[in-house]
């Protein structure tokens, strides 16, 4: 067992990934994902100076996606927070992706578009956790409303072998084979 007693051990790093689905305009969704490492403690530059706690990384990803094929249509990088000025130049680096679809082997696809040397492997670990969310979003937006049930069936076949729960073997893929 892990002995982690919060009350006596101190906090020294968070990274938090958070994503927000918006709705768009005429069948898009608005995808923002922002990504922050925190450090609670000093630390010692290289120069010796000590650097008290901050913010390391602050990176925020929006995606324009089109429904239902989760087409991405627009992607733009905002940097509030960066460890190197430099770190900035590499924005546009997931500009690949325009047209991308978000679906199965998302993650390495995106691997091999974006060349990791010419990139940030912040907004690349961004990016892919904002994926599944992305699918979960457009769900969300396209059942605020009753569906044609073959549209239904369709969006809920791309869930097959996605996790356990929806291995194409399991309750839940053959419920959507029979249509019961």
């Amino acid at each position: 067992m892990i002995n982690l007693d919060k009350t006596k051990q101190q906090k020294i790093h968070n990274r938090k990934i958070d994503t927000v689905i918006y709705e768009g305009e005429s069948d898009t969704i608005i995808v923002e994902g922002s990504l922050q490492d925190k450090r609670f403690c000093n630390s010692y530059l290289f120069s010796g100076e000590i650097r008290p706690p901050y913010t390391v990384h602050h990176m925020i990803i929006r995606m324009e996606l089109q429904l239902p094929d989760l087409n991405i249509l627009d992607i733009e990088v905002e940097m509030p927070s960066v460890p190197h000025e430099f770190c900035r130049d590499i924005r546009e680096c997931l500009e690949p992706l325009k047209g991308m679809r978000i679906a199965s082997g998302f993650t390495s696809k995106v691997k091999k578009l974006v060349d990791r040397k010419k990139a940030c492997t912040h907004l690349l670990t961004l990016v892919t956790a904002m994926a599944p969310a992305a699918f979960q979003g457009a769900w969300s937006a396209k059942i605020r409303k009753p569906l044609d049930p073959k549209i239904y069936v369709g969006m809920m076949g791309k869930l097959e072998n996605t996790c356990w729960a929806w291995r194409e073997e399991g309750p839940l893929v053959e419920k959507i084979k029979t249509g019961t």
